[in-house]
């Protein structure tokens, strides 16, 4: 279970516990900028949420949904897109 960030410059997506592993955050603090935080329940876990990246304006926002809903669906066709489990780290 984690929070997810996206790096709004290149839309990668890291969990905290990723980005403190590599250096670029503190255990009890957000990473700084370009890291945002994703939107959604503070313990996700990738079991049952996607997590999508959309391009906006030219930086990445994210977000998470329930997997195999309408919403996911939806979203996907607004032109979101889901980060494959195995390219979610720094």
């Amino acid at each position: 279970m984690s929070v997810f960030f996206v790096n709004t410059q290149d839309g990668r997506v890291a969990t905290r516990s990723q980005l403190v592993g590599a250096g670029l955050a503190d255990e009890g603090q957000d990473p700084e900028r370009p890291w945002h935080a994703i939107q959604g329940p503070r313990d996700a876990s990738t079991m049952w949420y996607s997590v999508l990246r959309k391009q906006e304006r030219g930086v990445f926002i994210g977000t998470l949904c329930i997997r195999h809903t309408g919403r996911q669906a939806s979203l996907e066709q607004a032109g979101w897109s889901e980060v494959p489990l195995d390219k979610i780290g720094p």
